[in-house]
């Protein structure tokens, strides 16, 4: 019974860290900006649908959500924070839809399977980053107006960036899945 008891505790200890660096994780790639055109590109995106594909779901959204708790909370974990500002006023900015769309990208994502072939992977990265966006631009036209061009502002920049992204998961995913072995 004790070596039960202690298995479910390191069991626990091993999911909680994995939760917790993953936010780190997340918070680096947001930070850390690639020139690229039209717009510089982070990793966050990538990161996320990472989280979905390796670690499945509880640990994704359990990751996602302590980044986001984190960020809400004042921590300078979000892109552009604290140049444009940090906590609960930084998150109900332009970008909430987007922050938000993380947790329904690694749901999505986690769906990936290592039997899936390639087209199957890259549309089903497609569909997990699209929820992104459209929580995005649904956000940012409530914020700034419907008369805006939305996609224009919330999604052309952001395209070449993402394809290059799902293209890059796309191939690297049958080697991410092996992670959940260690899980």
């Amino acid at each position: 019974m004790e070596l039960i008891k202690q298995n479910t505790q390191s069991q626990i200890i091993k999911l909680l860290l994995i939760v917790f660096l993953g936010s780190v994780i997340l918070a680096i790639s947001a930070k850390i900006k690639i020139p690229f055109y039209p717009v510089p590109m982070t990793m966050q995106t990538f990161v996320v649908l990472f989280l979905g594909i390796s670690f499945g779901y509880k640990i994704a959204l359990a990751t996602v959500a302590l980044y986001l708790f984190e960020g809400i909370m004042g921590l300078p974990v979000f892109s552009n924070s604290p140049e444009k500002g940090i906590g609960l006023v930084y998150f109900t900015g332009p970008t909430m839809g987007y922050l938000i769309g993380f947790l329904s990208a690694c749901f999505l994502a986690s769906f990936v399977k290592l039997n899936d072939n390639y087209l199957l992977i890259f549309i089903k990265l497609i569909l997990s980053v699209s929820t992104i966006y459209i929580l995005g631009i649904l956000w940012l036209g409530t914020l700034i107006g419907w008369d805006k061009p939305i996609v224009e502002l919330g999604i052309m920049p952001f395209l070449l960036a993402e394809i290059f992204k799902i293209v890059l998961l796309t191939i690297l995913t049958k080697k991410i899945y092996k992670l959940r072995k260690f899980i």
